[in-house]
């Protein structure tokens, strides 16, 4: 696993794993924005978008637009980059989708990590302005990551088929969900053409009919044996469809479904890949390295 924290060795972890693992850490910082890059990793890349990012924060000051502040919260699930007032969340950045943090040894307020985007799959680099903590909070990153790999191979795959298992639950969800849409499509179809069949037509007379229901059958009556009538519009009913007593249905027509026993190809493609992904993803690792990014007249200060 390529994980660089070999230039923190004489250092150990800032934070207990339980703060990680069942909490959060916070961190107010400014968010300069992100931008795409075209590696998950490297100094030479994070450079580019640190000064790409500055530049356009310098426009924007320029036009009298001030840099938006943010909360950082880093846990063992991700890093949240959320509104200080509004807790709204912003970008929610999944731990084995973050490749590379950096941190500016020069200037302590700047720290920034590559992370690939959950829908469009680009390396997107974010780049934050705090007030002489960069470090502190590319080592909280790190030690994130760590705790969370370790909690990926301690769980054995369990939390992989449990991941499964609701992936399989959403899909039958979903199915059932259009069939039943469909089925609610033909009921209307039918009553419809009942409407239809009970307008007689001008100047005939009306005779009551024999009691139905609004289907046109007969009610059925328990003590009376089921005797095929014509419907009112002379039509016989369809005969009735018998299913083989040895298959259970559930009331949409589909065999009950069991999460607990059902098998590797009854997974949700779409979950499969995410959890390839995120496997792929820890196997990867995370990259810490401290730098110093190529400070121009215009980077004195945000």
């Amino acid at each position: 696993m390529n994980r660089a924290f070999n230039r923190k060795k004489d250092k150990s972890w800032m934070h207990t794993p339980e703060a990680l693992a069942k909490h959060y850490i916070a961190y107010n910082a400014k968010f300069l924005g992100n931008t795409e890059v075209e590696a998950p990793k490297g100094t030479e890349v994070v450079k580019d978008a640190v000064r790409k990012l500055k530049f356009q924060r310098h426009i924007k000051k320029s036009e009298g637009q001030k840099i938006p502040k943010v909360e950082l919260q880093i846990s063992i699930y991700g890093v949240k980059i959320l509104d200080p007032k509004t807790k709204d969340v912003q970008h929610n950045c999944q731990l084995h989708r973050i490749s590379f943090c950096a941190d500016d040894k020069t200037d302590k307020r700047i720290f920034t990590f590559i992370c690939k985007d959950s829908e469009s799959n680009k390396h997107l680099c974010y780049v934050f302005d705090s007030e002489k903590c960069a470090e502190e909070i590319t080592l909280t990153i790190g030690q994130a990551f760590d705790l969370a790999y370790k909690k990926f191979l301690e769980s054995g795959g369990k939390d992989v088929e449990t991941r499964k298992q609701i992936g399989s639950l959403q899909k039958r969800i979903q199915e059932l969900e259009t069939e039943n849409s469909e089925l609610k499509k033909q009921l209307q179809e039918l009553e419809e053409q009942l409407m239809i069949a009970h307008v007689p037509p001008a100047g005939s007379i009306s005779m009551k009919p024999q009691s139905t229901d609004i289907f046109d059958m007969v009610p059925f009556s328990p003590v009376t044996p089921l005797v095929p009538t014509l419907a009112s519009n002379g039509c016989p009913p369809p005969p009735p469809t018998t299913l083989p007593p040895d298959i259970r249905k559930d009331l949409f027509g589909a065999e009950p479904f069991d999460p607990f026993t059902c098998g590797a190809a009854d997974f949700p493609p779409d979950i499969q890949s995410k959890l390839d992904e995120m496997q792929e993803g820890f196997k990867m690792g995370l990259t810490l390295e401290g730098t110093v990014f190529s400070l121009d007249p215009l980077d004195s200060r945000c």
